[in-house]
């Protein structure tokens, strides 16, 4: 789950479109609209257009530091509904979207999963590490270095894993056409499979990057915040303190995710700046790992959702 939303989450400038890749096919957005191609068993391509599910209609959740996490999570909500469409036409399989109670629970165990990965399983083996000596306390900064080492050993196994899925690596596949398109677009040229192939299937505003500050920007809170809050409470026993820990952990990611959405739309916007180059250059590292070279078919899919997306968006 977490390879098909988060890892896609693109922050969007003035003028750019961004999207993801789903089951056999890309899901485009382009202002307050989005379009979903799949590439159905039978070869046809189907294109759905919808509006924009948003949860940042309100002017103070669109402004800097504010519109970071709610953002994130209207993105989890349509990427999950653009998944399970897709699922539905790629397997052909009766057209039955989820309920609003099925829609939570996936996107709250979605949300779940992701945080007992990238914040329990590390701050578990932190304190495995401190157990044999080599790491002080939670109060010191040893602990939180531990602990962010765990995070990015924990975010690539992930990422490296998955990738030995045939499935999944041709998800992988859908995310470099999605890439190489919108690097098209951007840059005026023929949107055919021709005119998309040259391109980088790396983009610097991809939702790796994203995950990437968010875990760079937990390890540097962490460490200051952390020992700053159990100066002011702190349980006397170990189990509760360590269960406080996390939870304080758990909240800290609304203002880390405001913040990491921050560096990234600013990096994504002005990638030509060598301040961004440097921001962003870890994220297209990591999308070596996350994109895979699309076959033309697979170019042609992410063309018709960017039509799709970007047509209707100019209708409305």
């Amino acid at each position: 789950m977490i390879s098909g939303l988060a890892l896609r989450f693109l922050c969007h400038a003035a003028s750019a479109v961004g999207g993801q890749a789903v089951m056999e096919g890309v899901m485009i957005r382009a202002d307050d609209r989005l379009a979903i191609a799949v590439r159905k068993p039978d070869g046809a391509i189907e294109v759905q257009n919808r509006p924009w599910f948003s949860l940042t209609s309100s002017p103070v959740l669109k402004k800097p530091f504010m519109r970071g996490f709610p953002i994130l999570l209207e993105t989890l909500v349509n990427g999950i509904s653009a998944l399970n469409f897709s699922a539905q036409k790629a397997l052909e399989e009766e057209n039955q979207e989820l309920k609003p109670w099925a829609m939570t629970l996936t996107l709250a165990g979605s949300i779940a999963f992701a945080l007992f990965l990238f914040v329990v399983v590390p701050h578990l083996f932190t304190l495995g590490v401190k157990a044999l000596g080599l790491s002080g306390g939670v109060e010191d900064l040893s602990f939180h270095a531990w602990d962010g080492l765990f995070k990015m050993a924990v975010f690539i196994g992930y990422i490296g894993a998955i990738s030995l899925l045939p499935d999944i690596r041709r998800v992988f596949q859908y995310h470099g056409a999605e890439h190489k398109v919108i690097w098209a677009h951007e840059k005026g040229q023929p949107l055919t499979p021709e005119g998309a192939k040259p391109f980088s299937r790396l983009h610097p505003r991809c939702g790796t990057a994203f995950v990437l500050f968010v875990l760079a920007v937990s390890i540097a809170l962490y460490a200051v915040l952390v020992p700053a809050l159990l100066s002011v409470f702190s349980p006397e026993s170990t189990i509760l303190k360590h269960a406080y820990i996390v939870g304080l952990k758990l909240v800290l990611m609304i203002p880390i995710s405001a913040v990491a959405y921050e560096i990234v739309k600013y990096a994504g916007k002005h990638h030509e700046k060598p301040l961004c180059r440097v921001l962003s250059g870890p994220g297209l590292f990591m999308q070596l790992l996350t994109t895979h070279e699309p076959d033309e078919k697979q170019l042609e899919v992410a063309i018709a959702a960017l039509k799709g997306a970007t047509q209707k968006a100019q209708e409305g």
